[in-house]
């Protein structure tokens, strides 16, 4: 792991501690990680969520045929990129309910070089107040971490 990867994870990673050191009963999160895949000018998102948190808002048990597909219309709702000022399309490719954690797939084809990312996240934001979003961004050697709150639903950077 490059150093500059490393310091992205460990900034994170404090960032998250000393947030939990306040409060630490009622933490909310969700954890994006982004990657540019050149070959196909694709940027894939990967989306890490609490499994109850999810099922509460979607209102579904996440045990159940039906979860994915709510899963799926709940992100496709709640995340939105757009490359240089321009929308993408997010195709869904996919979830997985991991005990505590659900993990979303997703991904925006026809992308060339970014100058700016935009992305609107406010994953589960209307049901818990105190929710933080966080979405790492990996591009072509650069690491780029956005945060979201209530609040602050849209983010942008430039590379």
């Amino acid at each position: 792991m490059n150093k500059m990867k490393k310091f992205t994870y460990v900034g994170v990673l404090m960032v998250l501690m000393f947030v939990l050191s306040f409060t630490a009963l009622d933490f909310f999160s969700s954890m994006t990680k982004v990657d540019y895949v050149e070959g196909s000018k694709t940027l894939r998102f990967t989306t890490k969520m609490n499994t109850s948190h999810i099922a509460e808002t979607v209102k579904i048990n996440p045990n159940t045929a039906g979860f994915e597909a709510e899963v799926k219309k709940y992100v496709n709702n709640n995340f939105a990129v757009a490359v240089n000022g321009t929308h993408k399309t997010l195709t869904f490719t996919g979830s997985q309910v991991n005990g505590e954690s659900v993990w979303v797939y997703f991904e925006a084809q026809g992308v060339s070089d970014i100058a700016t990312l935009k992305i609107k996240n406010s994953i589960l934001l209307n049901a818990y107040p105190k929710q933080i979003n966080i979405v790492n961004i990996a591009y072509k050697g650069n690491q780029k971490t956005l945060t979201f709150q209530r609040g602050k639903e849209t983010n942008e950077v430039g590379f």
